[in-house]
């Protein structure tokens, strides 16, 4: 029975390439890659003769069935373009379909933009959410935006070069003043990371060349800023979570940083 390995790629230094991904990589039956040109230049790089087949977001669904099929006979490894397979692609489908017809799935962990940027950052890593690409029209990115803005999370999005000074603006309509960190070109000779205020930034990369992919790590809203949930939304979100299966203590340590409530007073209703 084969099994199909995740193998996360460099996202722009080739010294990231892990030596347990270049044998996987050389030992799979085949290789399922978001781009066979760009994949093929890496293969060509550590000697891998491994046959490729594409696999991305407009013929995922055709893809599915030979893939398996594959699996049936050997190994499959499934690389992106750039960094952890999966993320942000339509990798998730091919794990999901061998996942139901009973394949293993392993990851070979390795480079990822969100989580390098979100490291760097200099803000909280306890808790994040991850959004991947801010949608392209104006109107719909205010509202993704909007739909997060009292979350206490830090927020972790990727953005074209070509939408990033758009980006900002939005977030500073819609998000604040909130203190940011702006990854360009990770890992790559012109790597930088701007930190600061959305405002600093805005005014720094409208005056910067549209060059490079970046990843935006910005604050969550502090506990200053959150509106303190009413006792009746509080218990309300309570039964919600008691209801879905949360353990008490979770719950309690989740509503607290959403509700602007003391834990122990949340764990109080939640126990009564």
């Amino acid at each position: 029975m084969g099994t199909l390995y995740l193998v996360a790629t460099p996202i722009g230094n080739l010294e990231d390439m892990s030596s347990r991904a270049i044998r996987v990589l050389r030992e799979a039956k085949l290789i399922a890659a978001e781009d066979t040109r760009h994949t093929g230049k890496l293969l060509k790089h550590f000697q891998i003769e491994t046959p490729l087949t594409s696999y991305f977001e407009h013929n995922k669904l055709n893809k599915l069935d030979y893939i398996l099929n594959i699996l049936a006979n050997g190994d499959v490894a499934l690389v992106s373009d750039a960094g952890t397979p999966a993320i942000n692609d339509p990798g998730y489908e091919l794990v999901k379909a061998a996942l139901a017809s009973g394949w293993t799935v392993i990851p070979v962990p390795g480079p990822s933009a969100p989580i390098a940027a979100l490291a760097v950052s200099g803000l909280p890593t306890d808790s994040f959410l991850y959004l991947g690409y801010l949608p392209h029209k104006a109107n719909e990115r205010r509202k993704s935006l909007g739909q997060v803005a009292n979350l206490p999370y830090t927020l972790i999005f990727l953005e074209s070069p070509y939408r990033i000074v758009e980006a900002l603006e939005d977030i500073f309509t819609t998000l604040g003043d909130r203190h940011l960190c702006v990854a360009r070109e990770m890992t790559k000779m012109f790597e930088e990371y701007w930190r600061g205020d959305v405002s600093g930034a805005l005014e720094y990369f409208k005056s910067q060349p549209a060059r490079g992919e970046f990843t935006l790590v910005v604050e969550g809203k502090t506990k200053e800023e959150r509106e303190v949930w009413t006792e009746d939304k509080l218990l309300a979100e309570i039964k919600n979570g008691v209801k879905a299966g949360e353990a008490p203590s979770e719950l309690a340590g989740r509503l607290a940083k959403e509700s602007g409530w003391k834990r122990r007073e949340v764990y109080k209703l939640i126990s009564s």
